[in-house]
């Protein structure tokens, strides 16, 4: 394991931590000095972006409409071969440009383009009316969106019936369909083809409309980057600057408020770790990956009520101090602030912080103690771990780390998880599987926060809009969000010598309680040994127990 520096808070020795004053910065992309350095130095001009093409691709059309330099919002234009096919001459394309420039833009790139975000303060300016888009939000893209049924070497077809749908997708602002042909035409390797439907998609996404819009703004970043970059180089052209630790606390407890899926998700493995420890006076939880803490806090209060008096509690959190949560303080943050609420509650409580990669925690990091009742918690964070697919010079800490939790005999091991399939997906099913499933977190966010609300849009970018991206955008070690659905997790659980255990049917009625409380449109199922949380009929979270 790395070195690291690791601290223990116990009752009453310190205070909250005072918030920073900084301002939020904006998740952005950072200027690209040298487009060769990302595409190759590749002569063929149906494979190389020129660096005006990039420039214009690598921003977020989101023009304000009280702007008084207006963005040209003219459509892009492309010559037709005279079979009615784009041409394969690239120079002959011509795209809007941007103008306007502006000295706060923390970019250096035309203002609201170059950045995810615009100023909060100036959101209710910069709603567009849309063309009329009359889209569902099935899981399944309809069949007409399927037009490279005959693909070429390099290039989708876009012959006879199949250009004249997609001139029509064009005319109606078929967002969706057109995010799809786009990413077809990518994964075919018909880089003509992709640069001009992305001018096309640039006029339709906005990170401030309605839920398809923005989520087709991150998604078309996604594309971009996929476009411009491969493997390891992604991250080079996604040098977005993140808010301070605090700012990012703010903004995921927002989202956990606003989207219950991922609330009742912890609540529901709480409920499992206090059955199992409902008879022991000192508990031990190991989270691989803490985040704020905010489930602890709930369980700490819950424990607290016990009739035989509470336990002592030890928490042992680990989080790669490198990473947007612990930088600046974070686990600092975090210790402090659960120290706070366990003497609140007259709780007894240690806080034990490792400041490494979950992929880089050994058994002698954990420090675990003889009696002590030990829960293990992996709530949202083992689709980061890689596993065999990855490549073979890659370790395989996704199942290391759940023989590892086995080989501490612990009384229940909780599993938290997004319910899509992005592990193994080639890229196309990868792109379909990411747009299905936030499209509802999109549209479920809408239902409880008001569009104009300052903070959704920080929200959504520093929350979900980095995920987005690199599910679509990357691949080998440099793709970190790599989703399992639940029947592969439970294989690897099985693998490890793990048997299931029941979650409590108290939780999971209080859940389905407080489900009441936000829309009618959010769904909880319990099946074979695992809760289901949900929007609409579409599964979002699963949560389950092991011993």
């Amino acid at each position: 394991m790395k070195q690291s520096q690791n601290y223990r808070i116990s009752n009453g020795s310190h205070r909250f931590l005072g918030q920073p004053d900084e301002e939020p910065e904006s998740y952005c992309w950072a200027p690209i000095q040298n487009i060769d350095n990302l595409t190759g130095s590749k002569n063929s001009q149906d494979t190389h972006l020129s660096v005006k093409t990039f420039t214009q691709y690598c921003t977020l059309e989101s023009s304000s409409g009280t702007s008084s330099n207006p963005v040209q919002n003219s459509s892009s234009s492309v010559s037709f071969s005279p079979n009615g096919s784009p041409s394969s001459q690239p120079e002959t394309q011509s795209y809007p440009t941007y103008q306007h420039l502006s000295p706060d833009n923390a970019c250096g790139s035309p203002v609201s383009h170059s950045c995810l975000t615009d100023d909060t303060d100036d959101l209710r300016h910069k709603i567009r009316e849309l063309e009329s888009v009359m889209l569902g939000t099935g899981s399944d893209f309809p069949e007409m969106y399927n037009i490279s049924n005959q693909v070429g070497q390099n290039a989708v077809s876009l012959e006879g019936d199949n250009w004249g749908r997609l001139m029509d997708m064009i005319s109606a602002a078929d967002l969706k369909g057109l995010l799809c042909i786009c990413a077809q035409a990518l994964a075919e390797n018909d880089m003509l083809t992709t640069e001009w439907l992305i001018s096309e998609l640039r006029q339709l996404v906005s990170v401030s409309g309605d839920p398809l819009q923005r989520l087709g703004a991150y998604m078309l970043e996604g594309l971009v980057a996929k476009l411009a970059s491969s493997g390891s180089s992604i991250y080079k052209a996604l040098r977005c600057k993140e808010p301070a630790s605090a700012e990012l606390f703010s903004y995921m407890h927002i989202l956990y408020e606003i989207c219950p899926y991922f609330k009742f998700g912890y609540m529901s493995a709480n409920g499992a770790i206090a059955e199992a420890v409902k008879d022991d006076s000192v508990v031990h939880i190991i989270d691989f990956q803490i985040v704020q803490g905010a489930q602890w806090m709930i369980l700490i209060h819950a424990l607290s009520t016990r009739p035989r008096g509470p336990p002592k509690i030890r928490i042992t959190a680990i989080d790669d101090s490198t990473s947007a949560y612990a930088r600046g303080g974070g686990l600092e943050i975090v210790g402090l602030r659960l120290s706070k609420i366990a003497e609140s509650c007259k709780v007894p409580f240690e806080f034990n912080a490792i400041g490494a990669s979950a992929s880089e925690v050994q058994l002698e990091d954990l420090g675990v103690r003889h009696g002590e009742a030990i829960a293990v918690n992996f709530a949202l964070m083992l689709h980061h771990m890689p596993d065999e697919s990855v490549g073979s010079q890659t370790p395989n800490h996704r199942d290391r780390l759940l023989r590892l939790a086995k080989s501490l005999s612990p009384k229940v091991v909780t599993l938290v998880e997004q319910e899509l399939n992005t592990n193994t997906a080639p890229f196309y099913s990868r792109f379909v599987e990411t747009y299905d499933h936030y499209m509802a977190v999109f549209e479920s966010i809408d239902v409880i926060l008001p569009r104009d609300h300052k903070e959704r849009i920080n929200v959504e970018q520093h929350c979900l809009a980095r995920d987005i991206v690199n599910v679509i955008a990357c691949d080998g070690p440099e793709r970190v969000e790599r989703h399992e659905l639940l029947g592969k997790w439970r294989s690897r659980f099985t693998m490890a010598g793990f048997r299931p255990y029941p979650l409590s049917p108290l939780v999971n009625s209080t859940i389905k309680t407080l489900l009441q409380n936000y829309s009618e449109k959010f769904t909880l199922e319990e099946r074979d040994g695992a809760l289901y949380l949900g929007w609409m009929d579409k599964a979002m979270i699963s949560s389950c127990a092991w011993r």
